[in-house]
């Protein structure tokens, strides 16, 4: 009788001790993965009830030996970030353990709060909000030039924007979007009229004529700044929305929503996103290491607040430096592997101050072998190009600094404007 009441204690205590749904899994799930993982995001199927996530048991155990959920790919970074969604090693022992023990639903009265989400937005509720202008065709299948939208804001004094978010209807088939400002007079896409879209021409908007307000790629959470940090929008200026589609498949039709969240509170840093790219690529056939580099410079004081990576499907790595005065070489940020569907932006956790006199550097690193699973053609020379099956190198930075600083005294050069 002894025996059998331990066996009976130990089967019970055991029973106890296993991870449950409600009690355990539910409140890292919230944490972790419901922000794409639910109806309308950029997640492929929900993960908010235990009827979502027990036939997905195996799938979220893959996930977590393989580390390939959740995406983030910072394999070396000198600060922490804010949005590193990584689980700890005691978040991978509960979720291994609920799926290696059956996967119990356990008691719903362990169930946390469901999470709370502004409905239709990840921003707090936006001050204003654009759309496309009309419902623009995705065929089944081919290629789609990139496509750009005009939009009227019809502001007419300066706002500044504090939060921002892209949010397309076909989700599946936006690769990625740029949205642009445009100052008025500009000859940049003087040709397109709101409702009517265009493909992008070869005058883009590096020549000066425009600045980027937010990108937008498949798992980034939206651009948000701090009370009395912002981006500016100037008074009669255009938004120009330049979206990136793919085809899946089936046909469909998107109209991307665009919501700005104005500060409140007054402005004091301006944030201001730079580029640092290399066009002059050259990446030989079957080369499985090729590499190219971009390079900015600072003459006036700054905060770095975020990363973005951009290249295409033979990108393998990207690393961010930074040169200090003194000649000190800091990296700031190595992505390795690269994933070009998973673009993710990498947010500081907290400012990175860089001194007058600091010099930028990233390089990007290719892979045009056919040891590359995503590579198109491992026989083509890739060139610059807008195309997935071309490539581009662009190390973006969103940047801040006082708001009296203008930008041609923050990068010591005209900014040019009509």
């Amino acid at each position: 009788m002894r025996a059998g009441l331990a066996l009976v204690c130990t089967a019970a205590a055991l029973a106890a001790a296993a991870p449950t749904f409600h009690r355990d899994v539910e409140p890292i799930l919230q944490h972790r993965c419901q922000g794409c993982h639910r109806p309308g995001e950029s997640g492929p199927f929900p993960l908010l009830t235990y009827a979502d996530a027990r036939p997905r048991a195996r799938a979220i155990r893959a996930a977590i030996l393989k580390r390939t959920m959740p995406p983030w790919f910072a394999a070396e970074a000198s600060h922490p970030f804010s949005n590193d969604p990584t689980l700890t090693q005691s978040e991978r022992g509960t979720l291994l353990d609920w799926v290696n023990t059956g996967a119990a639903q356990g008691n719903p009265a362990d169930a946390p709060p469901p999470a709370a989400f502004t409905e239709g937005w990840n921003i707090p509720r936006p001050g204003a909000t654009f759309d496309t202008g009309v419902d623009f065709a995705i065929p089944a299948r081919g290629a789609l030039d990139y496509m750009h939208f005009v939009i009227r804001t019809g502001f007419t004094s300066d706002r500044w924007v504090e939060a921002i978010e892209v949010r397309p209807s076909f989700r599946a088939a936006v690769h990625h979007a740029v949205v642009y400002i445009r100052p008025p007079g500009s000859p940049w896409l003087a040709h397109l009229k709101p409702g009517h879209p265009g493909p992008v021409p070869r005058d883009g908007p590096g020549q000066g004529r425009a600045e980027v307000l937010t990108v937008y790629a498949p798992g980034m959470t939206p651009d948000q700044w701090p009370a009395g940090t912002a981006k500016l929008l100037p008074g009669g200026w255009d938004i120009i929305l330049q979206l990136h589609y793919t085809t899946t498949g089936a046909a469909g039709r998107d109209r991307t929503r665009i919501g700005l969240r104005f500060s409140r509170a007054p402005v004091t840093h301006r944030v201001v996103t730079m580029s640092m790219r290399n066009m002059a690529l050259n990446i030989p056939p079957g080369e499985s290491n090729y590499s190219a580099e971009g390079r900015g410079f600072l003459p006036a004081r700054a905060e770095i607040l975020s990363f973005f990576p951009h290249m295409h499907l033979r990108g393998k790595a990207f690393e961010y430096r930074a040169i200090h005065p003194d000649g000190s070489r800091e990296v700031l940020l190595r992505v390795e592997p690269y994933r070009f569907h998973w673009q993710l932006a990498y947010r500081l956790a907290a400012p990175l101050a860089l001194p007058a006199g600091t010099r930028l550097e990233c390089t990007a690193w290719y892979d045009n072998s056919p040891n590359n699973p995503d590579n198109p053609d491992p026989k083509a020379t890739v060139r610059w190009g807008e195309q997935s099956w071309d490539e581009m190198m662009a190390g973006y930075l969103d940047l801040r600094y006082p708001a009296d600083l203008s930008l041609e005294e923050l990068f010591g050069r005209p900014v040019t404007r009509p």
